[in-house]
């Protein structure tokens, strides 16, 4: 065991939380190695044991094996994926192969699935609870669908794939975080950015000065194709440069073109699925979702896209009547949608999001908001620990206790932007809750919202405010799951249930007394103004057309790329032309809608957890729309209904069928009608 070494002796901090004051970069790959080490030993004790397989003697093993390896690998990869400094992305690097191969040794290990697989056999005749006969379930489900069941040749080109992949899915995020930081728009001149809040050109100004580029402005690209301050720029040269910018990312030619980098991820996946029975690589990922198959994502995609499509264009012919009516007309391009928008949300609804900032303050939102709706639904009190550091300096650790003053975790907060940080908004597990191991949970938010100057306060916008009240759902059910075995800790459920939680989360932001604790103005301490919130519940459906139509052409994408079969994978691919032709397929390839994410910098899929998953959100929605209307048909925020929340879903983690958690909570299965009532298309 190396020596001098943190990530390898049992943090004393509280909550075992990882001592990240000590952790320097040279210690994470000698700790890789040796935690690699120890788990191989865990595993080859159990596969050495000479008596017939048990629960006693595989899974309670199994379940206990590999806890070091998981400590380190979750203290890293919080690091990797928010603070990833040259030295950082290098070492991820040299991992990403060496844990994909680990990996597969312990998953496409033969003793171990005869063990496992001989135990599933005889589940009838077993004495388990409910959880034990569930994990048993789970480990010989993910164990076969990984190719356990493979032949040794096989089992050598699989792990070739998986290996490969790895590589490349690093390589993607590396480059999309390059291009990113490469194309964020320096402006010479404040006038060209007028329209923004005197915080905006704050944060703008600080990013210019973060880069050594005082007197000048630079703006940020968000994760996704659009950007907030397109609804604000009033010169639109500005937008145009705003939007080119984001549109090209990974597509330049450059060092950092992303393209042939996706289209190999894209033929190995399609190999990979092939050799382990799957037509695609979304058959074989639905495989083991709640979806069942890509045909039932394919047939709600559709169901959506023509009604989507249909409000995209009503709408547009809004906007364009609004530009013919100004002195100099023109064509609505892409970059013009969200600043003509608003237009007609003042037309319509006489309200203006953008003038909102001053009662979103982020500390208030924080506590009066968020942890306010936490405490009256579900009992828990949150304190700041000073005493306690996480990985920057700008992470902020609280911890949270229930109803009855027992400690139940930690959560940190990582709310600002950095260079360093990958894009878009997060939820991870530093420790995993375990009753076999004694653990408790600490969880962490990350977002990217721009920092301003010292001293100047952090006003959020409505759309960032949805993103924290949406991250922590992703808390909560990181911190309430309460289970034995760390298999089913935390989030780990179905990737296509996983953002239900966090969507339920969502409908506190406009719950009125949550609304009147925190969204209060940061001069006058006046609330929010009864007669906006009713603008904004009135407009609640406006732009569905869009928001809708652009998510689901990036769902739509997701599917095209990972339907196509080894053949189709092997052919000569245009990126741009392979997307007009798949959007024209589902008729959503409107010039003006772009899609939410292309395939360049679609992080999600190419370097994160959601290939052939990025439809899940909208599943999702089923669920969490559903339950929004149960919680209002029964009181809304009530102790009574948070606990039943609690108990019955977020509580459970992973360790029971999701849809059968959902039956238990709501008494039936999800209905679609309020999904299509929210979003605008119901007949």
């Amino acid at each position: 065991m190396p020596i001098d070494n943190p990530l390898l002796v049992s943090s004393t901090l509280p909550y075992a939380l990882p001592d990240y004051a000590a952790i320097r970069p040279e210690h994470y790959l000698p700790a890789f190695e040796h935690a690699f080490a120890v788990h191989s030993s865990e595993v080859a004790a159990i596969t050495k044991v000479r008596s017939m397989p048990t629960f006693e003697n595989t899974l309670i093993p199994l379940e206990e094996s590999g806890r070091l390896l998981g400590d380190v690998s979750r203290a890293f990869y919080t690091v990797s994926s928010a603070d990833a400094t040259p030295e950082i992305q290098e070492i991820e690097e040299q991992l990403a192969p060496l844990m994909a191969a680990h990996q597969d040794s312990i998953q496409l290990d033969s003793a171990l699935f005869w063990r496992i697989r001989t135990i599933h056999e005889q589940l009838d005749d077993l004495d388990l609870s409910p959880e034990q006969r569930y994990l048993v379930e789970r480990h010989f489900t993910e164990m076969s669908h990984a190719g356990a069941g493979l032949d040794d040749e096989a089992k050598t080109r699989l792990s070739e794939l998986n290996q490969r992949l790895s590589t490349l899915t690093t390589q993607f995020e590396k480059n999309l975080l390059a291009d990113t930081n490469d194309l964020a728009v320096v402006f010479d001149d404040a006038a060209d950015l007028e329209g923004l809040s005197e915080g905006e050109l704050s944060a703008a100004a600080q990013a210019a000065a973060d880069r050594g580029l005082d007197g000048k402005w630079v703006v940020t690209l968000t994760l996704f194709t659009g950007h907030p301050y397109l609804s604000s720029l009033t010169r639109r040269e500005s937008r145009a440069r705003l939007l080119a910018a984001s549109r090209s990312r990974g597509s330049r030619g450059n060092e950092h073109d992303n393209r042939a980098t996706l289209l190999e991820i894209v033929r190995l996946r399609a190999e990979r699925a092939a050799l382990l029975g799957y037509d695609s690589h979304t058959a074989y990922v639905t495989s083991d979702q709640t979806a069942g198959s890509p045909a039932a994502v394919h047939d709600l995609l559709r169901q959506l896209a023509v009604p989507a499509a249909r409000n995209a264009r009503r709408e547009q012919e809004k906007l364009q009547a609004i530009i013919d009516r100004e002195p100099a007309p023109f064509p609505l391009e892409a970059h013009d949608w969200a600043f003509y928008t608003e237009k007609v949300r003042s037309a319509e609804y006489d309200l203006d999001r953008s003038a909102l900032r001053p009662w979103f303050e982020a500390e208030r939102v924080l506590h009066d908001g968020v942890f306010r709706a936490a405490t009256d639904l579900y009992g828990i009190t949150f304190s700041e620990r000073t005493d306690l550091g996480g990985y920057h300096p700008d992470t902020r650790v609280f911890e949270v206790h229930n109803a009855d003053g027992s400690a139940l975790g930690l959560y940190i907060l990582d709310l600002y932007t950095r260079d360093t940080k990958r894009g878009g908004a997060w939820m991870n597990s530093i420790v995993l809750q375990s009753r076999l191991r004694g653990t408790a949970p600490v969880v962490v938010n990350n977002l990217n919202v721009p920092k301003p100057a010292a001293g100047r306060p952090t006003l959020l916008s409505l759309d960032e405010v949805t993103t924290l009240f949406h991250e922590f759902g992703h808390a909560l059910h990181g911190l309430f799951a309460t289970v034995t075995y760390p298999h089913f800790a935390g989030t780990n459920v179905y990737r296509d249930f996983v953002e239900f939680p966090s969507q339920v989360n969502e409908m506190w932001i406009y719950w009125p007394e949550i609304l009147a604790s925190y969204a209060r103005h940061i001069d006058t301490d006046e609330p929010l103004p009864a007669e906006v919130v009713e603008k904004l519940h009135a407009s609640e459906a406006f732009n569905q057309g869009f928001a809708t139509s652009e998510y689901l052409a990036a769902a739509w994408l997701d599917q095209a790329w990972h339907s196509l079969s080894v053949d189709e994978a092997a052919a000569e691919l245009d990126v741009a032309e392979f997307e007009s032709a798949a959007l024209a397929d589902i008729g959503l390839d409107n010039p003006a809608v772009p899609t939410r994410y292309s395939s360049t910098y679609f992080a999600h899929v190419f370097s994160g957890g959601y290939s052939a998953g990025y439809y899940s959100y909208i599943w999702s929605e089923v669920l969490d729309a559903d339950t929004v209307e149960w919680f209002r048909e029964n009181g809304g925020l009530r102790r009574e209904n948070g606990d039943r929340f609690r108990d019955r879903l977020l509580g459970v983690g992973g360790s029971k069928d999701p849809l059968e958690a959902y039956r238990d909570f709501r008494g039936r299965d999800a209905e679609i009608q309020p999904l299509l009532e929210r979003r605008g298309l119901a007949d």
